[in-house]
């Protein structure tokens, strides 16, 4: 997994994230608003620590969508063949706080 900041201020944070095949990202919540582009990509699964429920969702260069703070312990996961690449914008609601905090 590769993340990188590619700005951040008081009320936002822009970050890029990659994904290798079959790569998870860390289990964590969401704590604020974000918006979301696919760079490139085929498929991310979306596992719930508690439930163990799995949501997959067939992703693609372009696609972009708005998604709402979740409380629940979940991870992304690649479930596709080729990187997942992602541009994501953090809307802050203090500045400092962390928009994804990991829970290990």
């Amino acid at each position: 997994m590769r993340m990188e900041v590619i700005t951040k201020r008081d009320d936002l944070v822009i970050r890029r994230l990659v994904l290798e095949p079959g790569e998870a990202m860390p289990w964590h919540t969401d704590s604020c608003v974000r918006f979301s582009v696919v760079v490139r990509g085929e498929q991310l699964r979306i596992e719930f620590r508690d439930t163990g429920a799995q949501v997959t969702v067939a992703v693609h260069p372009g696609m972009a969508d708005w998604d709402e703070p979740d409380a629940r312990v979940h991870r992304g996961v690649n479930a596709g063949a080729t990187p997942y690449e992602e541009v994501v914008t953090f809307f802050l609601d203090a500045p400092g706080i962390d928009p994804q905090p990991e829970h290990p």
